[in-house]
């Protein structure tokens, strides 16, 4: 393990205080002291009796040693009962037997944890097709402007279905550079057909019908450019202090502009009920509400921004200068807080090998090596350790993760700077903090027929409040596999039987904190079922309410207050169906639920 001031919290930022007290939301809401994770997602605070002294902390209130500004407060949470050792008592933790783990603390050096091609590899590609130089291309407007028919392109002398056809395989800067090329192409690359298609390329759901309040789509591409990718993604999670944050960036072309928003979740219904298969354990009930919190934006880029207006000046698109870092401007009244968004620069392969490490915080890398990805960057989360919220820190190794170029800049992590102003006048400036995203593959969310549970979804972690995960079934080392096809004379049920403990039944599953809390962070596993096949198996539940229900070995995660002492502790994995699952913690006695979320249900503005 690390040592102790390098896995710790400090005290929070004012930033980050003033964002919790406004929002109601966050880690001073209801949570639970030692549990499987820490705090909720969207929990209001309760007025509940403090759990007594053996929990490890107070509610927030002066001790011996003075005041104690710490990101979570300790509440007990009578509404529901635990049947084994109560995970409120700080001593439980550390008493509670652990499973191995060892395979669990190495993904630092898991190449299935890097999707796609090698990381190097990937970025000259990125470097090759988001270079914006003509003069690297050969191409400039006086070399490739020409008035004398003998040089006119012979491309011109196709068919004008051909043309438009051709350069639709074109990317956004290939079009740009050809209408470089002469007035006639110029028509061709100009047109509202192509950029249309590059606009709603880019908006997942959402289908658009007018470029408002731009006059042609080409006009809006260019105005949210280099920023597409941010709808094109659509979420996006965070470092920030140890719970994080997730997010869903969409497009409103009511006001043609790009908003992220904060994905919260509430519970409306607390308590719990014994297990008719075993009374001494209880099932919490888990009937989830998620919605974006819509009154405080987290990122909006707007048609009229600062970038825009200075890049207008400019007489060729191609020219325009690179802007890594903008001004992000915001309606929200009083709040005294100033934003920038930032593109980032994700770190080579020989950077990662040696900065990257399995223990906690990673080396402050972004995602960590649970969470499979295309690219990481370097992080400073606030709320984890001092060096990392310094300012001359941030400052000295900018250099590492500011894209200078164009090409430099990843199209999967961004950031977010934001700080505190104490009047326009006064102009002081403190509580700085810079908090760094990352989004997922779509292939890691999306759900197959041989691999039912991939998916986002959000968990019940008791007082801690609502959580998000990812489920992620890796693909297995096998080969490609031939479908499987029904054989002659099997009825339809044999054949589903059979298609379930061939191809469903097998491999591993892990949920993976996209949010977390003070015990067990963001971006760690909170279970892992090594083998949802024979070899995980145990029963089929025959007694309500999972009559009929696999039933597979697990591991959950666990940790005492900041992430220390953290082990894998015996559990059991639930496949209700393909969007609930059910958790059963062994030693603590109680059985939480986890409910897929559908994310396309919040992209279009309403």
């Amino acid at each position: 393990m690390m040592a102790d001031e390098e896995r710790g919290r400090i005290p929070k930022s004012v930033a980050a205080l003033l964002d919790e007290s406004s929002s109601g939301s966050g880690p001073s809401s209801s949570s639970r002291p030692n549990h499987v994770d820490g705090v909720g997602v969207n929990d209001t605070v309760r007025d509940d009796s403090v759990s007594g002294p053996s929990s490890g902390s107070g509610s927030g209130s002066d001790d011996e040693t003075g005041p104690r500004t710490t990101g979570t407060i300790n509440v007990h949470n009578p509404a529901v009962t635990y049947g084994g050792l109560n995970p409120e008592i700080e001593e439980n933790v550390l008493i509670i037997q652990s499973v191995a783990d060892d395979d669990l603390r190495r993904d630092a050096t898991d190449r299935r944890k890097m999707l796609g091609p090698d990381l190097d590899d990937d970025l000259e590609v990125l470097s090759k097709r988001r270079s914006t130089s003509p003069s690297k291309r050969g191409l400039t407007p006086a070399s490739l402007s020409s008035s004398s028919p003998s040089d006119a392109s012979p491309i011109l002398d196709l068919p004008t279905e051909l043309i438009d056809a051709i350069l639709s395989w074109l990317t956004p800067l290939e079009l740009a550079s050809v209408s470089l090329v002469c007035r006639a192409l110029r028509n061709y690359a100009n047109s509202d057909s192509q950029w249309k298609r590059h606009v709603l390329s880019n908006l997942p759901v959402n289908r658009i019908t007018s470029p408002y309040p731009c006059k042609s789509w080409r006009e809006l591409y260019i105005s949210h450019d280099p920023h597409w990718f941010l709808t094109k993604h659509k979420l996006w999670f965070c470092d920030r202090e140890l719970t994080g944050q997730m997010i869903i960036v969409r497009y409103d072309e009511r006001r043609g502009c790009i908003e992220g928003y904060q994905l919260v979740g509430t519970k409306n219904r607390e308590g719990s009920q014994p297990w008719l298969a075993n009374q001494d354990v209880q099932i919490h009930h888990f009937e989830p509400t998620v919605k974006l919190h819509l009154d405080k934006p987290v990122l909006q880029l707007n048609v009229d921004s600062l970038e825009n207006i200075i890049r207008g000046r400019s007489a060729f698109v191609s020219f325009r200068r690179f802007f890594s870092e903008q001004p992000m401007r915001f309606n929200n009244g009083t709040d005294p807080r100033v934003s920038n968004f930032l593109l980032a620069k994700p770190l080579s392969k020989a950077a990662l090998v040696g900065r990257m490490a399995n223990e906690f915080p990673h080396g402050y890398v972004w995602p960590p090596p649970a969470i499979p990805a295309r690219h990481r960057v370097t992080g400073q989360p606030a709320g984890v350790h001092p060096l990392a919220t310094s300012i001359n820190y941030t400052r000295s190794t900018s250099a590492m993760w500011q894209p200078r170029t164009r090409s430099e800049a990843s199209d999967q992590t961004f950031r977010i700077r934001q700080w505190m102003e104490m009047g326009p006048s006064l102009g002081v400036h403190f509580a700085e903090e810079l908090v760094t995203y990352s989004t997922l593959d779509p292939i890691l969310y999306t759900p197959t027929d041989e691999k039912p549970w991939r998916g986002i979804w959000v968990g019940d972690f008791s007082g801690h409040g609502c959580e998000y995960l990812l489920i992620n079934q890796p693909d297995g080392d096998e080969k490609e596999e031939e479908p499987l096809t029904r054989l002659k004379d099997e009825a339809e049920a044999e054949f589903e039987e059979r298609f379930l403990h061939e191809r469903v039944y097998r491999g591993r599953l892990e949920a993976i904190k996209l949010t977390g809390d003070a015990n067990v962070p963001r971006g760690e596993y909170t279970f892992v079922a090594d083998d949802l096949g024979d070899e995980g198996f145990i029963c089929v539940a025959r007694d309500p309410p999972f009559h009929g229900c696999r039933m597979v070995k697990s591991k959950g995660h666990i940790a005492s207050l900041g992430f220390y002492n953290d082990k894998y502790i015996e559990s059991q994995l639930i496949l209700i169906s393909h969007n609930r699952l059910a958790q059963y913690w062994v030693p603590f006695g109680h059985i939480s639920f986890f409910e897929r979320v559908n994310i396309d249900e919040f992209l279009v503005p309403k």
